[in-house]
């Protein structure tokens, strides 16, 4: 088994695609950049779950955290407020 792609810190970009079917990256997430909170383990596929698959092999899950700001742009909230999504790995790509 591959050690995980990313640790905490890493900036991360969710990506930004629409595929068909069962998904569960939230669409209000997809194509913003975020940091690595955590690192949560290994856990089946959901998306492959949900078609009574066997979700193997399991994936790498992360925390990552977004800026509410980037989330919805006209947010009042204090300026470091934060929200934290749980993402896994095939979703994420380096943010260079």
């Amino acid at each position: 088994m591959a050690d995980p792609l990313f640790k905490v810190g890493d900036m991360v970009r969710i990506r930004d695609a629409y595929p068909i079917g069962h998904c569960r990256t939230p669409f209000y997430t997809r194509g913003l950049t975020g940091e690595i909170e955590r690192y949560c383990g290994r856990f089946a596929n959901p998306e492959e779950l949900a078609y009574r698959r066997d979700g193997q092999p399991a994936v790498p899950l992360y925390r990552v955290r977004l800026p509410m700001q980037k989330i919805w742009p006209d947010y009042t909230g204090a300026p470091l407020d934060t929200l934290e999504v749980e993402i896994f790995e095939h979703w994420l790509e380096p943010d260079d």
